[in-house]
């Protein structure tokens, strides 16, 4: 009935009002399922007066009513749990404080005036006169705007862009037989985004970079990776977030000098599991694009710019899609309970210099939208231009404009049927430290990294027994915090340590030298060492480590032989392996 609607709507109990015709409480209308508004004699634009119901104290009712309010608000705006480093910069003021200037200022040490007083972190002159100019303001940046008014950001609402056609829509048959503006969605006007998610892209240090250089740089083949690090505040910026890159994952992949292809990666999931146990995350991904130019002065060539792309359309889908693989950006503000994404693209190219440049990217949240539901292809013969789907009858696809100037200077819109690309990143600084940072080993020799065959380097027990003798260092916890190392022991298949790694985690995780040395008495690192005593290194190394590093049993584990043909590791005295029932050789 009407009042049980009226109910529903404003979140109140059934029995917890009434409804009358008349302000002066006369002309009750009852909660008959019988009775149509028809009979009731109400018209459209007839005004209906709300009351407590008599039944109940006039304190309690209220207090019931704005309950179903707020319930009701809730449950259109739901809670979400937003990354640290947002909550962090939501409790910070923001504001850009300016000292006294000498000449402009006629107040007092005490007094503010339009020439001192502290700006808004959006004040988009004063990020223009910075060296060098921010063109894009921060994402928090952008809230406060949005939030800064007489209302205090009280119907500010981040709508994620929906190209779909909305389900549930009962007027019509379904698509392609009918769409209503009710389930279509709208137009598409791509605009230049004026903020980022991210302000900043760090390498904690060169080894980091230098290593996945060296792919390229031995087989001259291209390489993909994805950045792992953390979120921190960016303080060049007003409310600003970096991206901190501590280690590069390279899944399997196939990669020719003009070419990369990503294959099926078993080990993905555990890979975002260890790094989360080590207090990192995926952050974003990185890709080299290098031809050399000259081999004895290595250069190499200059290709993206201003006259050619900075990204290419097929870039542009890459990135969304690798970014829904990691953990979306929770939003507040949101009715979805996320907008956007931090994820970053990385590449390594040739610069101005012909030397190699690391330049950074984002896409907008508007190019998000698009390849998310499958609206957007890239050119094949033109990389800087990507072309939107045309609707077809197992797909609707909305119009895409982009606005352009013409040879007059005149402001027009045009069918983005080819697309720009340009309208779809955002460009992001990449930098190095002063003083390189190190979450992992510095020593220099390195465990191999994985997924490197091309290049001879395999990750295995005989190239674990070479790292642990080549680093002889008294501290455990030096030795074994290696990115690559970590990924190894969990995901090996002769003796993964994925239920019992735990603690070596948190310890490389704290920097916990009695944590490390808890761990490494422990029956699993015990079996490591003898199967590192039995893929053939020198006993003299072995006895080395054992002295100075590990353990003394790791060179004397001659009481167990390892099958050549399964790894099984044997009690001595058997002829054949208990495993796979072949002889020992």
């Amino acid at each position: 009935s009407f009042v049980f609607q009226v109910a529903k709507e404003f979140g109140f109990r059934n029995n917890g009002f009434s409804v009358y015709l008349n302000r002066n409480r006369t002309g009750e209308i009852s909660a008959s399922p019988s009775k149509s508004l028809h009979l009731l004699k109400i018209k459209h634009g007839d005004m209906l007066f709300l009351f407590p119901s008599s039944t109940a104290g006039p304190s309690s009712e209220v207090m019931d009513t704005s309950a179903g309010i707020q319930a009701g608000r809730t449950t259109s705006a739901p809670q979400v749990v937003e990354d640290d480093i947002d909550q962090y910069l939501n409790k910070q003021e923001g504001k850009i404080y300016r000292n006294r200037d000498p000449q402009l200022c006629r107040h007092g040490p005490l007094g503010k005036c339009v020439h001192c007083v502290p700006l808004e972190p959006f004040d988009e002159d004063y990020l223009n006169h910075l060296e060098p100019p921010v063109k894009h303001m921060s994402f928090h940046a952008y809230i406060r705007k949005l939030t800064g008014g007489a209302d205090k950001g009280k119907f500010v609402a981040l709508e994620n862009i929906s190209c779909k056609i909305k389900s549930g829509c009962e007027g019509h048959p379904p698509w392609p037989e009918g769409i209503c503006t009710k389930c279509q969605p709208s137009a598409i006007t791509l605009n230049r985004q004026k903020y980022r998610h991210v302000d900043n892209i760090m390498f904690e240090n060169h080894t980091i970079a230098d290593r996945f250089l060296d792919f390229w740089r031995k087989t001259g083949n291209q390489r993909i990776g994805y950045l792992y690090g953390r979120y921190t505040e960016h303080k060049d910026i007003p409310l600003g977030i970096r991206a901190e890159v501590a280690a590069i994952y390279e899944p399997p992949q196939i990669g020719t000098q003009n070419s990369l292809e990503l294959l099926d990666d078993p080990k993905a999931k555990v890979v975002d599991e260890i790094a989360a146990k080590l207090g990192l995350r995926k952050v974003g991904w990185i890709f080299t694009d290098l031809v050399s130019e000259d081999t004895r002065k290595g250069t190499v060539r200059y290709s993206r710019n201003k006259d050619a792309y900075f990204l290419s359309a097929e870039e542009c889908i890459t990135a969304p899609s690798s970014s829904r693989t990691s953990t979306p950006t929770f939003c507040r503000l949101s009715p979805d309970g996320h907008f956007g994404s931090k994820f970053v693209t990385v590449v390594a190219t040739g610069g101005p210099d012909n030397q190699v440049h690391f330049e950074g990217y984002q896409v907008s949240n508007q190019c998000m939208a698009l390849v998310r539901d499958e609206c957007l292809l890239p050119c094949r013969d033109v990389p800087e231009l990507g072309y939107p789907k045309e609707s077809s009858s197992e797909q609707y696809v909305p119009d895409v404009f982009y606005r352009d100037v013409d040879k007059f200077g005149n402001e027009i819109t045009q069918l983005a049927r080819p697309l720009p690309v340009e309208y779809l990143i955002i460009d992001i600084t990449t930098t190095f430290p002063k003083d390189p940072v190190y979450t992992f080993s510095t020593s220099s020799n390195l465990f191999p990294i994985e997924n490197r065959e091309a290049l001879g380097e395999t990750q295995d027990f005989h190239s674990l027994a070479t790292y642990l003798t080549q680093n002889p260092s008294s501290v455990f916890l030096d030795i074994i915090s290696d990115f690559h190392l970590l990924l190894f022991l969990v995901t090996n298949d002769v003796m993964p340590l994925q239920d019992s790694i735990s603690l070596l985690l948190e310890a490389v995780r704290t920097r916990n030298e009695e944590l490390a040395q808890t761990w490494k008495k422990s029956e699993q690192w015990a079996t490591i060492e003898q199967l590192c005593s039995t893929v053939g290194v020198p006993p003299s190394e072995l006895q080395d480590f054992g002295a100075i590093g590990g353990s003394a049993h790791a060179a004397s584990s001659s009481s167990m032989w390892s099958c050549l043909h399964c790894t099984f590791m044997n009690q001595a005295g058997t002829d054949h392996c208990e495993m796979c029932q072949l002889p020992r050789t």
